[in-house]
Formats: C-alpha cells, structure tokens, sequence
C-alpha cells in the first residue's frame, strides 16, 4: 500500500468554505495547500513540484477565472487533476474551456461527500 499523502490545492477566496474544504479533506489524509486568489495559487504552483489535485472556485477576485489558473498549471503538470466549484456554474460552461470536458464542476452549495465522491473518481 502506497503511504504518500495526496497533495491538493484549494483556490476558495470565501475564506470559511476554504478552512472547510480544507480540514476535510487533511481530515480525509490529503496534505492540503491553500490560496485565496490567483496571486497566491500561481505562487504555489511555480514552487511545488508535486500536486495530485486542484480544486478551483470560478469566479475569483481580480476577475481571474479558475479556468485561468488550471490551464497553465495543467502545462506544468500534465497529469493534474481538476474540480471546478462555483456558485455560478453556467459563467463556467460558457467559457468553452476543453477543461469542462475532463474536469468536474461542483455547484456550490454542494455536499462534502459529493466531493469527496468526485476525488475518488478522479484519484483512483
């Protein structure tokens, strides 16, 4: 049995739902990396090497879209997964981002066993 903690980014700029999210899931065994806006996820991204997982909110401060800061991530880490969460999830299909096709989008408010649902599908 592989030991390694999974390493999941959580970009949430609502700063409940991101502690939320956050003890969940290192309460769920994953080593978890926070940011509450796209300054501080690409920060994280140009210095971790490894990460399983990004969990996106859309709709961040500054106008950048989560869309914005996976697909640069994905460049850097081909194997990266992706879950979207919005509370305006048609804004998100209406990019036509080819993400939407292989990554999930959660409608907040969604249930942490739906999430938790969804990692496993991505991760196993």
């Amino acid at each position: 049995m592989n030991d390694v903690k999974r390493c999941v980014l959580i970009v949430e700029d609502d700063p409940l739902l991101l502690m939320l999210l956050a003890e969940y899931l290192e309460g769920e065994g994953y080593y978890v990396l926070q940011a509450d806006c796209a300054a501080d996820a690409f920060a994280i991204l140009a210095t971790k090497p490894h990460l399983d997982l990004l969990i996106t909110d859309f709709r961040l401060p500054g106008g950048v879209s989560g869309v914005r800061i996976a697909e640069p991530a994905l460049l850097l880490r081909p194997d990266l997964k992706v879950i979207f969460i919005s509370g305006h999830p048609a804004e998100v299909r209406e990019t036509g981002s080819a993400l939407l096709d292989s990554a999930p989008l959660l409608s907040k408010p969604f249930t942490l066993e739906t999430l938790s649902t969804q990692i496993a599908h991505l991760l196993d």
